[in-house]
């Protein structure tokens, strides 16, 4: 994975992995993927827990649709490691 600083310059160049969660006695997790120049967001997956392997795989069913990005970010939370 390259992590880019470079500001993207076209839509589909470069996404952003973004991790939430808020707790209520039970852990909610969102994980958002978002199109850094339109600031779109391409893909979401709500769920109290995702797995590695899900995450994985939002990118390959993105890749139908959308093609895949130049680049990813992501903010390094346990489902990336």
């Amino acid at each position: 994975m390259e992590v880019s600083e470079q500001v993207p310059k076209r839509m589909n160049e470069r996404r952003s992995f973004v991790r939430d969660q808020i707790a209520s006695g039970r852990c909610f997790r969102i994980l958002n993927i978002v199109d850094d120049y339109t600031r779109e967001c391409v893909a979401q997956i709500v769920n109290v827990s995702i797995s590695g392997p899900r995450v994985a795989r939002c990118p390959d069913e993105l890749a139908g649709s959308r093609g895949l990005p130049r680049t990813i970010v992501c903010d390094n939370g346990q489902e990336y490691t």
